[in-house]
């Protein structure tokens, strides 16, 4: 939405301060502005700044401008004092998972911080230690003069640092028990769930509390309900992070996807007078009636006024009109045909009737994404006789797991005239049994796990009758580090995406839109088609290309922003069922962001399902179940 909601009358379900920035990256030089600020006028006077530090994605863009503002303008790091929140226990200070090492990567190696003022907590203590460590740690926040600012990410399960649901206000820095979410939550970065530490050292929600200024930062629809819970719901130990509406100076810091939930985004008419756009009147009318639990055809004028609709009876005269006028609009994105169907009248339908067939273009962030987010589209493309090419962006090697690696080895070193396959086997074998948990793979064991992908891959699109020759696998360089953390877009992954989009020259592209994590692989693979497409938007074919974004499975697509609904039968999702299984190395393994859990085709399953429930409780035809695609114009 373009519209500002910002404003103090629209914020009043709000009990925390929250701004809402365009997008991760202004968001975090808004903030790292401050702390330079802040930095820069006790600089001036000659006083220490001590700061209160996190890691994870969340602060990585914080400490870049940081980095950026002390090499670029001069900001001097050399009065600053830091105090990390928490740390894995047990951890080695040089493991590739440990915050020592996160912090000296992105932050401290790049500035001028002198190192006796850098406090991390230990995760190499042994056990009787730690609890005179933690009393120490905190006397140290107390000789520093206390915290000036506290930066936070926030958990899944609503907890800050590693004070997980149950924590209590008044607590301090101690060893704690990680949720089960919150190690599911890290499983890739340690490659394995198994692998991740059982506990952890963690500054308290009191000691939080007791910084002077907290910045609460979030990106991404992932964390969106728990952002609500937190902002604007009631406080509870079981969601730590709402203990912040007792602080006097805590500031919510959010992008566009993490604000979903607030009432100002997902509902703001109930908060302030909105310019009734054809997409809002849209999306207030079909949340009305899933609210309401009534078909939109049945909706009254009571209903509208009851729910700050008022003004949309302004526009249209009565409740009958508005829904006569959305139930049309929505019925009119539903097509069993994607690629738009021939010889019929395409006025209202989502996609041209012409021309026909089309070359189409499907871009997976991953192997598999394809299958499990619009797997019976792409079928039902293939089946009408489209031209469908299938570009694969990243390898998703290091969704392998080891001992499916080694199954796959063991498998093909068992021929006789696989002499160098069971060298390789026997290197392999040897290299998981002195690996210790978090060592980056060897090249030979990522060339593996990326030929694993590739061979599984193929299977599935053989399955749905994509002929070999149309299916591109581009391993863009960002992803190829063999870690959990990519490298930056580079003009090398821009022209794989430019090459390939200039040799098809397609009449639809299909891209994943499920932005889940600012920093995550779907999101870098969409900027870098974005980034292409604007480039390519004078090219004479480009007036004639559709662009389709569909969503992951942990990321929820809302009705109104659906622009092509296609319906599945029975048959359609078990076959698409059957194309995600060829996926074997994917069955049970890795986790990604997002509320789902269980494999990838039970949520798919009921995500599609859900879809189809919806559009029958809006009082459309009921089908078995629907993939949603939202229209993106290039611009």
């Amino acid at each position: 939405m373009t519209q500002q909601f910002d404003h103090p009358e629209v914020k009043i379900f709000e009990k925390i301060d929250t701004t809402i920035f365009p997008d991760a990256t202004s968001a975090s030089k808004w903030v790292a502005a401050e702390i330079a600020n802040l930095i820069h006028a006790r600089n001036q006077t000659g006083q220490n700044t001590v700061l209160g530090l996190a890691t994870g994605s969340t602060p990585l863009q914080v400490y870049a401008e940081l980095v950026r503002l002390h090499k670029t303008e001069g900001l001097s790091f050399r009065r600053v004092i830091t105090f990390n929140l928490d740390e894995y226990y047990p951890m080695q200070p040089e493991e590739l998972q440990s915050y020592v090492r996160f912090m000296n990567e992105n932050l401290f190696d790049h500035i001028d911080i002198q190192p006796k003022n850098i406090h991390i907590p230990d995760g190499t203590l042994s056990k009787e230690k730690v609890f005179e460590y933690c009393r120490d740690f905190e006397r140290m926040i107390d000789d520093a003069g206390g915290l000036d600012v506290q930066l936070l990410g926030i958990g899944r399960t609503g907890h800050i640092g590693f004070n997980e649901p149950g924590s209590l206000e008044k607590t301090r820095t101690r060893l704690v028990t990680l949720d089960d979410l919150t190690r599911s939550d890290a499983a890739p970065a340690f490659y394995g769930e198994e692998h991740v530490p059982r506990q952890a050292i963690t500054m308290g929600v009191g000691t939080i509390m007791r910084a002077h200024r907290i910045y609460l930062m979030a990106w991404g629809n992932a964390k969106a309900s728990v952002i609500r819970e937190t902002v604007e719901g009631e406080i509870s130990e079981y969601i730590p992070a709402t203990y912040l509406q007792n602080h006097k100076h805590a500031t919510v810091i959010l992008d566009e996807s993490a604000a979903v939930e607030l009432t100002r985004r997902k509902t703001p008419w109930l908060v302030a007078p909105c310019t009734w756009t054809e997409r809002m009147v849209k999306k207030a009318v079909t949340w009305l009636s899933l609210e309401t639990n009534k078909p939109i055809l049945k909706l009254t004028d009571e209903e509208y006024n009851q729910h700050g609709m008022s003004d949309i009876l302004t526009e249209y005269g009565r409740a009958y009109h508005a829904n006569i006028h959305i139930f049309n609009v929505v019925q009119h994105t539903i097509t069993g045909w994607p690629g738009g169907k021939p010889d019929a009248d395409d006025s209202k339908r989502p996609e041209r009737a012409v021309p026909f067939p089309k070359r189409v273009l499907i871009f997976s962030p991953h192997p598999a994404d394809d299958m499990v987010s619009m797997g019976g589209t792409l079928m039902r493309l293939v089946e009408h006789g489209h031209d469908v090419h299938i570009a694969y962006q990243t390898s998703g090697n290091i969704a392998v797991y080891d001992d499916e690696a080694l199954r796959y080895a063991d498998f093909v070193s068992q021929y006789e005239n696989g002499s160098d396959l069971q060298d390789l086997y026997s290197a392999l074998a040897a290299q998981m049994a002195a690996r210790v948990p978090g060592d980056i793979d060897s090249p030979e064991m990522l060339q593996l796990k990326t030929n694993i992908r590739k061979a599984e891959a193929r299977s599935a699109c053989r399955y749905c009758g994509i002929r070999d020759e149309n299916v591109h696998f581009l391993e863009m360089p960002f992803y190829e580090t063999g870690k959990p953390r990519k490298n930056p877009l580079q003009d090398e992954d821009l022209e794989l995406i430019r090459n390939l989009i200039q040799m098809v020259k397609p009449h639809q592209i299909y891209a994943a839109g499920g932005l889940s994590d600012p920093h995550g692989t779907h999101r870098i693979c969409w900027d870098a088609i974005q980034t292409v497409l604007s480039e390519l938007k004078e090219e004479p074919w480009m007036p004639d290309c559709y662009v389709w974004l569909y969503q992951g499975v942990w990321q929820d697509l809302d009705l109104s922003e659906m622009d092509m609904a296609v319906p599945l039968s029975p048959d359609e999702r078990l076959k698409k069922r059957r194309a995600i299984f060829k996926h074997a190395s994917q069955k049970d393994q890795p986790k990604y962001p997002g509320t789902i859990s269980g494999e990838f085709w039970s949520a798919a399953d009921e995500k599609t399902t859900q879809h189809a429930k919806n559009y029958d409780r809006l009082g459309l035809a009921e089908y078995d179940s629907i993939e949603g695609f939202t229209r993106w114009m290039v611009q």
